[in-house]
């Protein structure tokens, strides 16, 4: 595992990491439009969040624990969600479509976040968010043949996979300090929040999902190896330096 330095260093130098030419010019046809708009608009409005609400869990998290270098970490981590939403923007405005400013489902993430000061609750949301993030961004890199969007794609799945293994990592810390028994009703809460969250974001993008070449039993499949994964790397981890 990584201590919160390494994840500094390593946010630092990927914000340095060019992977989009936006000297291409979308190639996009008014089909494929139809397809993936909805999504994309409501996935880039979710991208562009200030984060202030994490930041603050964060904070209160990293001051008990005495993890001061988690602060930064995380302010990193949510600046570079906020990239992806406007290189999202960005594509959107190439195409001469709207960006939205309003949708359900980030509108009912937002109020959950509202609501939320527990850093275990947002560390959970945010690997299942991710781990859906991963499917998504291949289904819509899948259902086009825009060489632009595809580079903004990839570069998104290349960050997220890093989101997912500094969340995990910090989910398997906490996780660790737990007792026996409040581990074991915790992996069951786990694993239905996982699934609820992941089927919610299925029922809203479905069809973009179902383009980019996936059916809800694959959506599904995809899922669970994700969450068996997560639960791995959480329950097999060994205590780590933590600054």
């Amino acid at each position: 595992m990584k201590n919160s330095n390494c994840w500094i260093g390593h946010f630092k130098a990927n914000a340095l990491e060019k992977r989009v030419n936006w000297a291409l010019k979308p190639h996009i046809t008014p089909e494929e439009i139809c397809t993936i708009l909805p999504s994309l608009q409501a996935w880039q409005l979710g991208e562009t969040s200030e984060g202030k609400h994490l930041i603050a869990a964060s904070t209160k998290y990293a001051h008990a624990i005495g993890d001061l270098p988690y602060i930064e970490a995380v302010k990193l981590f949510i600046k570079e969600e906020q990239k992806h939403g406007n290189n999202l923007g960005l594509y959107l405005d190439r195409i001469g479509q709207p960006r939205v400013t309003k949708n359900w489902g980030d509108s009912l993430f937002r109020r959950v976040r509202y609501f939320n000061t527990n850093m275990e609750i947002w560390t959970l949301a945010v690997i299942v968010v991710e781990s859906t993030a991963q499917i998504f961004y291949q289904a819509l890199k899948d259902a086009t043949h825009c060489e632009l969007l595809k580079q903004i794609c990839n570069d998104i799945l290349i960050d997220e996979a890093y989101h997912i293994t500094f969340q995990t990592e910090r989910l398997a810390i906490i996780y660790e300090g737990k007792s026996n028994f409040s581990k074991a009703w915790r992996r069951v809460v786990y694993k239905n929040f996982f699934y609820m969250t992941a089927t919610l974001v299925w029922i809203a993008h479905r069809k973009l999902f179902k383009a980019g070449g996936n059916s809800f039993d694959l959506y599904s499949r995809k899922m669970e190896h994700k969450y068996l994964r997560t639960l791995r790397k959480i329950t097999n981890s060994v205590q780590v330096q933590l600054v």
